[in-house]
């Protein structure tokens, strides 16, 4: 029996050692939650895929002792690596329970209008997606009548292969979420987001503008605004299923090993041409996911916001129920 009980702990480190799925799902229902974020409480993390797995050992994230798993609608669990187990469960909070939202669709005669994307193709003057940060921009009712947001535009940047493939454009499959967020009193961005969100994927295929029809999802925007934001997942196989890898690299210097956060393609440009601010930057592992506006207070490094390009050119088509007509 003691042989037998060593053999199992020593196979159970073993294990550990190699890289190994699990799998986090809902404590009540047993069904997996997708796209669920996975802390490591050192600034960097990652995503699940869309069945609720990540793939995960000692070798592949070393210093690592502690894992964070945290998605909307469930209470935040921490689990040391030494009893992480193939299935992590999460509970849903007892004040999202009650939650009720309703999102019926604007109905009666309506006019089409849009708000025009803003882009360029300088790529000194782009945002450099990560999957630490989330982007969020504004968006008011058109005319301050009752408004519902049927597409949202993207600009994009597309750079060309490095590879001897040159004057083609590079290849890429890159996995982005939409989400939306109620606007605090102070302007900012809510905490959490009780809308649904939604997942796409953007490759080189893409020209100037990703066009995202979100009529389905019955956005109306209320009185005070709404925040649409966008966030890199990570990149995609070929059948649109998240790939698996580490989001960061670590570089041997002399003063120690720096992490550096992998940069995914395409590239959003950043303009200087929209009036005031409307565009909000987080760190999804880092400063309690706290939303700051993208300005000096941000961070008074940044080549873009010294060069005033500090802002998503997003654009948006929407339905406007006008209530005179």
């Amino acid at each position: 029996m003691k042989n037998l009980f060593w053999i199992s702990l020593v196979l159970a480190s073993f294990n550990l050692g190699l890289s190994q799925d699990i799998i986090i799902k809902d404590a009540a229902t047993k069904e997996a939650i997708a796209f669920a974020t996975i802390s490591f409480g050192n600034g960097k993390g990652t995503f699940a895929d869309d069945e609720g797995s990540f793939r995960f050992s000692k070798k592949l994230y070393n210093d690592v002792d502690s894992l964070f798993f945290s998605s909307i609608g469930y209470a935040d669990l921490g689990v040391a690596v030494e009893n992480l187990q193939s299935e992590v469960f999460l509970y849903q909070q007892a004040d999202e329970l009650e939650t009720v939202i309703i999102s019926a669709a604007l109905t009666g005669k309506h006019k089409d209008r849009k708000k025009k994307e803003l882009g360029h193709d300088n790529y000194f003057d782009c945002w450099l997606p990560t999957v630490e940060s989330e982007i969020a921009v504004k968006f008011d009712r058109y005319d301050g009548e009752p408004t519902q947001i049927t597409q949202l535009k993207l600009p994009v940047v597309l750079e060309e292969s490095q590879s001897s493939n040159k004057g083609k454009l590079r290849q890429f499959s890159t996995m982005f979420r939409v989400s939306f967020y109620d606007v605090q009193e102070g302007g900012n961005p809510s905490d959490r987001s009780l809308y649904p969100s939604k997942t796409f994927i953007i490759d080189q295929t893409t020209e100037e503008t990703f066009e995202l029809d979100i009529e389905e999802m019955k956005i109306n925007i209320p009185q005070n605004g709404i925040f649409a934001s966008i966030q890199v997942l990570g990149y995609t196989k070929p059948d649109g299923k998240l790939i698996k890898a580490k989001k960061y690299r670590e570089i041997k210097t002399r003063t120690g090993t720096v992490k550096v956060s992998t940069t995914f393609r395409p590239l959003l440009p950043f303009t200087k041409e929209i009036e005031g601010k409307n565009t909000w930057v987080r760190r999804i592992f880092f400063n309690n996911k706290t939303w700051q506006l993208f300005d000096l207070t941000y961070n008074p490094n940044s080549k873009l916001v010294r060069s005033g390009n500090d802002d998503y050119g997003m654009g948006a088509e929407f339905k406007v129920f006008y209530r005179d007509q």
